[in-house]
């Protein structure tokens, strides 16, 4: 069962200014021109009528009592750059959200549906409650750490502030490759090319190999797209 919110539609009467694209260290593709807000939209919401199923058979096969009534909406904040996140609802329901400047700047249904995928994956994979478990535990170290070590509650507070920080990072690295590779699966078996999906990394600013970076580097991530579609 899908939704979109209505934010969608406005996006494509509108239309939608978008700055050029960062120079990435891999060398992308030929250039597409930049679709018209219009034909963006389309797109978006014929990615999300084809993929929202198949994420979702693929999340009743891999999982048990969870959620898989994908809800997808837009965040029509014209100033928020390009971005799409995973979350979940009060109920638990999952919860796939996008940009306006994501849509804008992706420039086939091909990345749209990889992105797509890679969202549903957090939580088909139950990253986000193995993330809170994390920061949980990492908290309470350091804060048994810092109370035998005299400190007061001031100390205590910001050293389970940072613990459950670097916790949390922890595994995050693993949490996105895991995400492009089941990513990979689903935008493969709703037809579209993930290998050409995962392009869009050769325009998103490289995130390097940063001690507890949040992500891991684009040709990291291409290279696990390029294996796991191979694989299929």
């Amino acid at each position: 069962m899908r939704a979109i919110w209505v934010a969608v539609v406005m996006f494509g009467l509108a239309g939608c200014a978008v700055a050029p694209p960062i120079a990435a260290p891999i060398a992308p593709p030929p250039a597409a021109p930049y679709q018209s807000g219009k034909m963006a939209a389309r797109n978006f919401i014929s990615v999300v009528e084809t993929v929202e199923p198949v994420a979702e058979r693929e999340c009743r096969a891999r999982t048990t009592g969870v959620n898989c009534d994908f809800q997808i909406v837009v965040d029509d904040r014209r100033e928020l750059p390009p971005n799409a996140f995973q979350t979940v609802d009060e109920k638990g329901r999952p919860i796939v959200g996008f940009t306006l400047a994501l849509i804008a700047e992706a420039r086939n249904t091909d990345e749209l549906a990889f992105i797509l995928g890679h969202e549903a994956a957090h939580h088909i994979a139950g990253h986000l409650p193995k993330a809170r478990q994390s920061a949980m535990s990492g908290a309470i170290l350091a804060g048994v750490l810092v109370t035998i070590g005299g400190g007061d509650a001031t100390s205590v507070r910001e050293a389970q502030n940072i613990g459950a920080t670097l916790a949390a990072r922890r595994f995050s690295k693993d949490f996105e490759l895991e995400a492009d590779a089941l990513g990979t699966i689903i935008a493969a078996r709703a037809g579209y090319d993930p290998v050409r999906g995962a392009e869009y990394f050769t325009r998103s600013p490289d995130p390097g190999n940063r001690f507890l970076g949040t992500h891991p580097p684009n040709a990291q991530r291409i290279a696990t797209v390029r294996r796991v579609a191979a694989g299929l």
